[in-house]
């Protein structure tokens, strides 16, 4: 099986904490199926469900990092945009509601109020309407 990029680990094992045995490795007698004990299983048992905290743990590490990846990627090519008072600025439509797929994604346009914070605007319509903070 084919180890997860995020994980780290095959889905069977996050499943059921373990290496599959597959039909053909019973059939063929893999020495793993031969050296099988049914006494030294209950011990093998006992250190499997330890071996299988340090392995959830090792897998939440994988995670974090494959997130960590994967947010820088998406966000490295993202350049903070400032807008500045009586800028002419579009907004996105949140709402798709009464729209169909040929509908622009963008309204407006609108003018910048007043900026409350970084990121954050008030506008108003080019009628003078206020709109609404961004």
């Amino acid at each position: 099986m084919t180890l997860s990029q995020a994980t780290g680990s095959t889905p069977f094992f996050m499943v059921y904490g373990s290496k599959p045995i597959l039909p053909t490795i019973l059939d063929y007698g893999a020495p793993r199926v031969r050296a099988y004990d049914e006494l030294g299983a209950e011990a093998s048992l006992e250190d499997a469900m330890d071996q299988l905290d340090e392995a959830c743990d090792i897998t939440l590490l994988y995670s974090a990092k494959y997130q960590q990846v994967l947010c820088r990627y998406h966000s490295h090519r993202v350049r903070g945009q400032a807008f500045n008072v009586r800028d002419l600025v579009l907004h996105l439509v949140e709402s798709n509601k009464n729209h169909h797929k040929l509908s622009p994604p963008w309204e407006g346009p609108y003018i910048v109020m007043e900026v409350l914070r970084p990121g954050t605007y008030k506008l108003k319509t080019i009628d003078g309407e206020v709109f609404i903070n961004v």
